[in-house]
């Protein structure tokens, strides 16, 4: 599972008209170093680093490319610091379906597929739903029809009063799981819809959701946040793992996250299994 240096939350991000200074020192204050110790990491010298940020002078593209790497930016703004710099966008932006990513859409499937009879699912940079596998669908059943039309936003549907939330057995434990991971990546990336969508997921109600089956205590309860969720078949209990590409030279890719879910105990391995068994429509 990757991981990547703590993160800071300071100022809105620079616009595309804005020089390559302005898009350098809102990275490297989102990052919490001095120029000082950006020209250490990057291996240049305190006064160049000044003189850059100051617009004094003109970066090399290696030079972008460079101090892009030390900072941790994301591949899509990797774009913007190189036009910033009178430079030309490296990272190829494409959707899943394009001809040219057959090779990419076939592998998140072979994933999907291949987690079943347990739900897994892809979502994009917004969380927006892009690919799914056959028992996703199943644990959706119910929610607001305007919650489930394309695209459909993974958070807004779990947290929405008219989406999941009324079933989810430890919405109170779940909501601060998912608010929590989503503002480390808004500090991560600086994304403003991201922080439009933390804001809104925030001001919804969080009733006190009460089943009829106890939450249980596994192995697993102190090390992860479960996901419990009331079906026909009982309160289903899950853990979730993220996979990311690892190396990826395509903007989409870097964005794309697959989310596979796993039964925390036998008696949701027994209900998904059975679900798995039913037949389709």
């Amino acid at each position: 599972m990757n991981t990547t240096r703590t993160h800071s939350t300071p100022a809105s991000q620079p616009g595309a008209r804005d020089p390559f200074g302005a898009h350098l020192r809102h990275w490297r204050t989102r990052r919490r170093l001095s120029q000082l110790d950006l020209a250490q990491e990057a291996e240049v010298s305190t006064r160049h680093l000044s003189y850059v940020e100051t617009g004094r002078a003109a970066p090399s593209r290696e030079m972008v490319l460079r101090l892009a790497e030390r900072l941790d930016v994301p591949l899509r703004e990797r774009n913007a610091l190189l036009v910033a710099a009178g430079f030309a966008p490296m990272y190829r932006q494409r959707s899943l379906d394009d001809p040219a990513m057959a090779s990419a859409r076939r592998a998140v499937d072979l994933v999907l597929k291949g987690h079943e009879p347990f739900p897994a699912l892809a979502v994009d940079r917004h969380w927006n739903l892009v690919a799914h596998n056959a028992l996703v669908p199943m644990l959706m059943a119910g929610a607001a029809p305007e919650l489930v039309k394309a695209p459909i936003n993974v958070l807004r549907l779990s947290l929405h009063p008219d989406g999941l939330a009324s079933r989810i057995a430890n919405l109170a434990q779940w909501r601060a799981h998912l608010l929590e991971r989503l503002q480390q990546q808004i500090a991560a990336t600086g994304d403003t819809v991201l922080q439009a969508l933390h804001d809104e997921l925030e001001a919804y109600p969080s009733p006190q959701v009460s089943h009829d089956t106890p939450a249980a205590d596994t192995d697993l309860s102190g090390v992860v946040v479960p996901f419990r969720l009331a079906t026909p078949n009982g309160v289903l209990s899950f853990i979730s793992t993220t996979t990311i590409f690892g190396t990826p030279v395509d903007v989409t890719l870097q964005e794309l996250a697959v989310e596979s879910f796993f039964p925390a105990d036998a008696q949701t391995a027994a209900a998904l299994a059975a679900l798995a068994a039913q037949p389709a429509g």
